[in-house]
């Protein structure tokens, strides 16, 4: 007969095997757990050194740009090999770099409104037809009618342009919505507006903006770009070609115009007298700066954009954004 003793130690031999097992296994997740987190920890410092970084990166920016204006104070060219060019900047366990763009050089979005104020915002034809233009040259379908409704996107009032739309065009959707009716904070905003496609808001990216400004796009015609021709083609529409755009920007002077009555003067030949407003549209210094801050460290990769204003002295930082370009 079996010694009932032997089998109660058996019983309490397997007890404890199981008790160690389940310790183990809690001892494991826990471990685990710990390494997670303690890896969650140094990502989460380290984030915070490459923040550090780029921040002091971008004070650095506006010192290089203030010193740039002052270098340059009657009008801002391309010289110097300045714009786009990424400024190496070694950084305590890793590297970081800088590089600065005319940020003023594209289709400014709250131009297409006037006014002071989100209350007192009214449609601007001429930034219309200007955009519709722009999108034009680009080949975009249905121009005319993205730009009214982009300019009733960003006006104060509830009433639609010809062609535009406010809020009855987006209330009746599968996802509705109400027009903003105030100022665009980032140009990604157009997506939201009724005839942009994914696919139309991917070809106008490059190409529009949206300054803290209703001013009319201020087009540095010294530091645009040949490839810019199309923004330059905008400011006198169904006047001024494509053709014609680049054919001023291949004949601009290798150190810039010195006035703007030079450019128009040799745009003139082309038989373009442009409005007033438009002929003040053209600048030959830069107001808005853009600079692409990178920081790598401890294999942590981090993009800043910043926004640059140099309308006084010094230049001020008036935002910044993380990832994409905005």
């Amino acid at each position: 007969m079996p010694d009932p003793r032997e089998q109660e130690r058996g019983a309490a031999l397997l007890t404890v095997l199981l008790l160690v097992a389940v310790m183990a296994v809690i001892a494991a997740a826990s471990l685990e757990k710990l390494t997670l987190a303690s890896r969650l920890s140094a990502n989460a410092a380290t984030g915070d050194q490459a923040r550090a970084y780029a921040d002091s990166a971008s004070l650095l920016a506006e010192k290089r740009l203030s010193e740039l204006m002052d270098a340059q104070p009657g009008k801002l060219t391309l010289e110097g090999g300045w714009m786009g060019h990424a400024q190496a900047l070694p950084v305590p366990g890793g590297v970081a770099s800088i590089a600065p763009y005319d940020a003023g050089n594209c289709f400014n979005l709250n131009s297409l409104v006037a006014g002071v104020g989100d209350a007192n915002l009214k449609a601007r034809p001429i930034a219309v037809s200007q955009f519709a233009a722009l999108m034009d040259a680009l080949g975009v379908p249905d121009s005319r009618l993205i730009a009214a409704a982009a300019a009733d996107w960003i006006d104060s009032d509830a009433v639609p342009q010809p062609g535009g739309a406010e809020d009855e065009a987006y209330l009746s959707g599968e996802n509705p919505y109400r027009a903003a009716n105030r100022m665009m904070a980032d140009a990604s905003e157009l997506r939201a507006v009724a005839g942009v496609s994914p696919a139309v808001y991917n070809l106008l990216k490059p190409w529009i903006c949206a300054l803290p400004s209703t001013d009319l796009s201020p087009i540095n015609v010294n530091t645009l770009l040949p490839q810019q021709a199309p923004l330059l083609a905008m400011l006198i529409p169904g006047k001024l070609t494509l053709d014609g755009a680049r054919a001023l920007l291949a004949v601009r002077p290798p150190g810039g115009y010195d006035s703007t009555v030079d450019f128009w003067a040799v745009s003139a030949r082309q038989g373009l007298t442009p409005p007033a407003e438009v002929a003040q549209q053209v600048r030959l210094k830069t107001r808005w700066f853009g600079a692409e801050l990178n920081v790598e460290i401890g294999g942590t990769r981090m993009r800043q954009w910043a926004l640059y204003d140099a309308q006084s002295s010094p230049v001020r930082l008036v935002r910044r954004t993380w990832g994409e370009r905005p």
